[in-house]
């Protein structure tokens, strides 16, 4: 029961909109799904799949959240909202972890047979405090360190270290926090100085113009041919 306390003590914490523990308990699809997870999980754990799964696509119809019951989920997970949310089979989630709507975590395309695939880890590794902005695609066996953030709509296919921020598809700018607390925000072709997000926006412009304008060269080359 302290476990459940404590889940939804951190729903509260987490979501504005919360008014307290007995409307978090009925009116939260994440806190559902989160406890569909659970029972699921205890019969996959007793190797009773079919059922597993068949509590597992209840939960779905439920709570528009897809958690596969071979899943691994830490403490005080937080899902907000929820719908589209969906985790895969392999996938490893730490503690106060927190992700919104539309979140994936996904497998890649095997290439090798199904049998041999079934064995292998194929979706991500969520560490402790991990935040997943709405509609983010998390793809294939890598590991998000512990306290990073990914930003909405990015797609991340490689891992991602601690203590750091991903947007982008690719996702590629990081966020860090130097020595005295202050986060500075680096990006390809930024310099360490670069502290606020209108240097990561003059820097994508930057690239766009250049990328214009290597085109039109391109373009006038061939023409002149």
């Amino acid at each position: 029961m302290s476990k459940i306390i404590d889940l939804i003590d951190s729903y509260i914490e987490r979501d504005p909109a919360a008014k307290g523990r007995i409307e978090v308990f009925f009116t939260s699809p994440g806190l559902h799904a989160i406890g569909i997870y659970r029972l699921s999980n205890f019969l996959w754990s007793l190797k009773l799949q079919f059922f597993a799964k068949v509590i597992s696509y209840l939960g779905r119809l439920i709570t528009g959240i897809e958690i596969h019951p071979g899943s691994k989920i830490g403490a005080r997970f937080f899902i907000d909202h929820g719908m589209g949310v969906v985790i895969g089979e392999t996938a490893e989630i730490g503690d106060d972890v927190t992700i919104y709507h539309g979140v994936t975590l996904g497998g890649i395309s095997p290439n090798e047979d199904s049998a041999s695939q079934k064995e292998k880890k194929r979706h991500p590794t969520l560490e402790d405090k991990v935040t997943v902005g709405s509609g983010a695609q998390i793809l294939g066996p890598i590991t998000i360190g512990h306290n990073s953030k990914v930003g909405s709509n990015s797609v991340v296919t490689t891992n991602v270290d601690p203590n750091r921020s991903v947007i982008g598809n690719p996702a590629r700018y990081t966020i860090v926090a130097n020595s005295t607390g202050k986060k500075k925000f680096r990006a390809y072709g930024l310099s360490k100085g670069d502290d606020s997000r209108t240097a990561i926006v003059d820097q994508i412009q930057k690239d766009n113009k250049e990328l214009q304008e290597r085109i039109a060269d391109l373009e006038k080359i061939i023409k002149e041919k």
